[in-house]
């Protein structure tokens, strides 16, 4: 049956999902892939499907925020996929962080709305150990800047404490912050999928969000580097999993 949202069914045959959250950055993904094929574009939900290594990977735009991911997820579920991946844009909360460098989420603070929907707050919100192991080792064997940890998942650019929270959650070692990572971990840990996100650094610690944000829209070079190779590991990572599995 065809999705309502990401209007896709059965028919579209693939384990594997990549999720940006800018429509635009599934070109990127395209790029990446041999075979593609564009399939919908609705709302938000722009997708393609193609092959890595003769993997199955469907590329599919979630917008900005956590309902928009949790819905993708349970339709991406309904229609046979089981292991997803976001590859978006953070904001360093740490120094050391430098422009395009990869944040590898190992968990994510549930400072946001939609994971909350699903379940109590004390809930954790954690990849599959398995796929972020194969996430830390692909970057390593690609030679990729990157750094593990936990990242923050807000729900806002724009409200007033936001300079007070990024100090708070700094102090206490998180190294970035986005919209998506705890909503996938979270509603994916639900739904028995595999789930991981990596995470292209487009804000230095310290400076304007807005400033950075601009420049990364502009396509910088570093930035457009980290997009590029957060897909990439992004991809070989699924790929590994899924020979470990023994499903390919």
């Amino acid at each position: 049956m065809k999705q309502p949202h990401i209007q896709l069914d059965e028919s579209v045959t693939a384990r594997c999902a990549l999720m940006p959250g800018d429509p635009k950055r599934v070109d990127v993904i395209a790029s990446c892939l041999e075979d593609v094929e564009e399939l919908t574009f609705n709302r938000e939900y722009r997708s393609i499907i193609g092959t890595y290594k003769n993997m199955r990977v469907i590329g599919i735009s979630t917008g900005m925020g956590g309902s928009s991911v949790a819905i993708a997820i349970e339709e991406l579920k309904n229609i046979g996929v089981d292991t997803m991946m976001r590859i978006g844009s953070a904001g360093a909360l740490q120094e050391g962080i430098d422009l395009g460098d990869l944040v590898i989420c190992e968990a994510a603070v549930r400072d946001e709305g939609t994971s909350k929907a699903y379940i109590d707050p004390i809930y954790p919100a954690v990849p599959d150990y398995r796929l972020i192991n194969h996430c830390v080792e692909a970057a390593k064997d690609f030679g990729y800047e990157h750094h593990v940890g936990i990242v923050l998942s807000h729900e806002s650019f724009y409200y007033d404490e936001d300079a007070i929270d990024s100090q708070k959650w700094s102090k206490k070692g998180v190294l970035a912050s986005d919209f998506e990572t705890a909503a996938l971990y979270t509603v994916g840990r639900l739904r028995k999928v595999h789930t991981a996100s990596i995470l292209n650094n487009v804000v230095l610690w310290g400076e304007n969000t807005e400033d950075s944000i601009g420049s990364y829209a502009q396509g910088a070079e570093k930035t457009a580097r980290g997009e590029k190779r957060e897909i990439l590991t992004a991809l070989e990572a699924m790929y590994r999993l899924q020979k470990e599995l023994n499903q390919m």
